[in-house]
């Protein structure tokens, strides 16, 4: 691609059963194999490990906000520490997202869980108004108001300078009436043209940019947006906006849009982590997907396993009080290799935050592991057995 030249996504297989297909994704900061999973690090950091506890747990990319960075510390601050990579000591690929999700967590919901705690003071009235210019919020830091325009929103991304940026486009709620997912569809292609003129403005090959296609549950405006989507200089797909209200709703949405996607452009499903969901919904073309999930059930005390009911333990019940065993013996993590569930059932009784650390540590691993087996499975047409393996249920 012309306009990104440091930037490429080579299809290495494509099953003859499915859509599913495996793919190099390659960006200044390092090469990633596909499907694979970008892990959460929202304000600059995965919470509560370290980038060196990812690395060891074979991360290959991570993400961060643009909203809450904008915030705190601020772009600028960010952009004079030298970026993202260099701020937060991450040297692998990196995606950061648009602000577009505040739009629906602010208008509909409340600031996401991943700012509890974090001063949630002004969260009910966090959104303002939307615009055909851009989202008028009040920070939920400290109340003064916000104007994210989808030109502001690429200017932010570049300060913040990771190898991945997405348009800003409008997530819209499951209760919204097609009329308005259907002008929201519009505003986002809208805002997708603008965001692609400032990107395009000060392209220097640094970065590529994700076009986002909306549409809520609706196929036919799923099918516009994906076409839409497809005709514009975009280097990747992100699936956004409102993707239904049940798992079902959601494999459907994503089976009828992905037909329609530009097929040589990698694809991103975005807020989607469930184990089950992402052996799914790679059999319809996803190649990575991002959720804060495996970490915030980590520091409830929920360890991610192979096989295990519902695709986790709880640490936190008494059948761990004397267990020496790790959670995995498989599993060859930090955690696994050197901690009982045991001592991590008592972590969490004591409320010690090491626990949390620990379990992030190998609910890290786990997902990493779980991209390397789809990878494989992708390639030897085995993906139905490894399914089974992994969530027997």
């Amino acid at each position: 691609m012309t306009n990104y030249p440091h930037f490429g996504f080579d299809i290495t297989y494509k099953s003859p059963n499915s859509r599913a297909r495996t793919g190099v994704l390659k960006t200044p900061h390092g090469d990633i194999e596909t499907p694979n999973f970008i892990f959460c690090g929202t304000k600059a950091t995965v919470k509560s490990v370290l980038p060196d506890d990812l690395k060891r747990a074979r991360t290959d990319i991570i993400l961060a906000n643009t909203y809450h960075l904008m915030l705190q510390p601020g772009a600028d601050i960010i952009e004079k520490m030298g970026g993202l990579h260099k701020f937060m000591n991450w040297n692998g690929p990196m995606l950061t997202d648009s602000g577009g999700y505040q739009i629906f967590a602010m208008g509909f919901g409340s600031v996401s869980n991943e700012i509890k705690g974090s001063g949630t003071r002004y969260k009910d009235k966090s959104l303002l108004k939307i615009t055909e210019e851009g989202a008028h919020f009040r920070a939920y830091t400290d109340g003064h108001k916000v104007f994210l325009t989808p030109e502001k929103a690429m200017k932010i991304q570049r300060q913040l300078g990771p190898d991945l940026v997405v348009q800003l486009d409008e997530c819209t709620p499951f209760h919204a009436s097609r009329d308005y997912t259907a002008r929201a569809m519009m505003m986002s292609r809208r805002w997708g043209d603008r965001c692609l003129t400032e990107f395009m403005a000060h392209n220097d090959g640094k970065q590529a940019t994700y076009g986002t296609v909306s549409g809520g549950v609706y196929e036919d405006l799923r099918k516009q947006s994906a076409e839409a989507n497809a005709e514009r200089d975009f280097f990747a797909v992100a699936i956004a906006d409102c993707l239904g209200n049940s798992k079902e709703q959601m494999y459907d949405v994503v089976a009828f849009t992905m037909p329609h996607v530009h097929p040589d452009r990698p694809v991103h499903l975005l807020g989607i982590g469930g184990i089950g969901d992402i052996l799914t919904q790679v059999r319809q073309g996803i190649d990575t997907f991002d959720c804060v999930s495996p970490t915030r059930i980590a520091r409830h005390g929920w360890a991610l396993k192979k096989g295990a009911p519902k695709e986790r333990l709880n640490l936190r019940n008494a059948e761990y009080r004397e267990n020496p065993d790790p959670i995995d013996a498989d599993c060859e993590c930090h955690t696994c290799e050197n901690y009982s569930t045991a001592y991590l059932h008592h972590m969490f009784k004591a409320k010690e935050f090491v626990g949390m650390q620990l379990v992030s540590i190998h609910n890290i691993y786990t997902m990493n592991r779980l991209m390397r087996e789809v990878r494989e499975a992708i390639r030897t047409e085995t993906l139905d057995q490894l399914h089974k393996e992994w969530c027997p249920e």
